[in-house]
């Protein structure tokens, strides 16, 4: 590990020492994977407003991670993964993120990029890609901003050579490997590699002091002449230097971006069913009934416009989270019978825009039903519910920092044309 890292105020991993033998056994099934997920987000929960305060290093809570073994949801059997498509690792992005948002944040991530390879890679890269990740339990960041300038690649023989800066990055402060992605030299060819994040030449700015998502590790990085080999640049022909047109060139190789924008919306979804149970259990016990209403009632459980809001919270928590179900859906549907190059090009532009626009209806409702519910709640709560050691606000202030990561109003618009005019979008960075 780097003196950059070891400098860093950082959780201690041993605080969570006794679940690494008590998650010995794996989940075996859908239901056993979503009840660790239960597991580890009532561990988070109990001192998350604590953590959140402190804004140290993760390190603690990617170890808790790795114990649950959630890492390797979706990973091939083979190798000793889940199995699970992503409708489940959706479920599971947002039970975490009802504990704690910043780690829902930084597991769906991960499980993104330790499955980039099945998007944009060979049949080669994705097999030995997921045997290092799975293997060694790897936790995966990422240095993919698109605002920001691209990374320049250049060619050194055997090598690909990475030289720039990111002013986000998630999850690579606390990351085994971390995803990169560039322009190589005098094109407009992009290419992904994954490298190991402990090296000199990655230079984290630690940062990260935002509103909400405090723990992500979302700061800035500087990469001066990172290597990979070659045989690492996904989807790239070795030989020719080139992208091979036969895994990104075609309309499978952009599902990377809907499939990161459900992510946004589960951990969306999370954080805002956290926000609702926390705000119950602080009604039943604290909350008082206002006296001065003409009405007057002896408990805030009896008060109309307490029983009015909290049934709209959860009608509205429970149609985002349908929603986002059936978009899962979706997402397995075009991921399914894909693993090998061979099977990709069965995903047409037509079907991949359809699921883009299920992804982008679902940003739509979590974005709004989410900032609502997590501001909302301080209405049913009372004054004193905004003291720091109920930490409420956590809620709201999670969702109002990612939500800004690309305006929903562009979805709203994306949506429209689909509806109008039958468009389906532009695969972008964001679409």
């Amino acid at each position: 590990m780097s003196s950059n890292a070891l400098d860093t105020p950082s959780t201690d991993p041993k605080v969570y020492n006794e679940y690494r033998d008590k998650w010995q056994q794996q989940p075996t099934d859908a239901d056993e994977w979503l009840q660790r997920a239960k597991d580890v987000s009532k561990v988070l929960a109990t001192d998350a407003g604590i953590r959140e305060r402190e804004n140290k290093s993760p390190r603690a809570e990617i170890a808790l991670l790795k114990h649950s073994g959630l890492l390797k949801v979706l990973g091939l059997p083979k190798y000793g993964g889940g199995g699970q498509p992503w409708s489940v690792g959706y479920k599971i992005i947002q039970e975490v993120a009802k504990g704690d948002g910043s780690i829902g944040m930084l597991l769906g991530y991960h499980l993104l990029w330790s499955t980039t390879a099945r998007v944009v890679g060979t049949d080669e890269q994705v097999e030995r890609t997921e045997e290092l990740i799975i293997k060694n339990n790897y936790f995966v960041g990422g240095a993919v901003n698109p605002r920001d300038s691209d990374l320049k690649i250049s060619n050194d023989g055997d090598s690909i050579v990475f030289n720039g800066s990111k002013f986000f990055n998630t999850g690579g402060v606390i990351s085994d490997l971390t995803v990169l992605e560039g322009v190589y030299e005098d094109t407009s060819d992009h290419i992904f590699a994954i490298v190991k994040t402990d090296q000199s030449g990655i230079q984290f700015g630690h940062d990260w002091d935002n509103v909400g998502l405090r723990l992500t590790e979302s700061g800035s990085v500087k990469i001066e002449n990172v290597r990979a080999p070659w045989a690492d640049a996904l989807g790239w022909d070795v030989a020719a230097k080139k992208p091979d047109p036969a895994v990104l060139g075609i309309p499978f190789g952009s599902l990377l971006l809907p499939t990161i924008q459900l992510v946004f919306s589960n951990f969306y979804i999370g954080i805002a069913w956290g926000a609702l149970s926390t705000a119950t259990a602080y009604t039943n016990a604290s909350t008082r009934a206002w006296p001065f209403g003409g009405d007057n009632k002896e408990k805030p459980q009896e008060e109309f416009y307490i029983l009015s809001t909290y049934g709209n919270f959860l009608a509205h928590l429970r149609a985002a989270t349908a929603l986002a179900e059936k978009a899962g859906q979706q997402i397995d549907a075009a991921y399914d019978g894909t693993l090998r190059v061979q099977d990709r090009a069965k995903v047409t532009a037509q079907a991949r825009g359809e699921v883009a626009e299920w992804v982008a209806s679902v940003k739509v409702v979590s974005t709004d039903v989410g900032l609502r519910v997590t501001s909302g709640v301080f209405e049913v709560t009372g004054a004193k519910a905004t003291a720091t050691k109920v930490g409420l606000d956590r809620f709201w202030r999670d969702i109002r920092t990612h939500t800004l990561h690309d305006p929903v109003a562009y979805k709203n618009r994306e949506l429209g044309r689909f509806q109008l005019l039958q468009e389906i979008p532009e695969p972008t960075w964001y679409t």
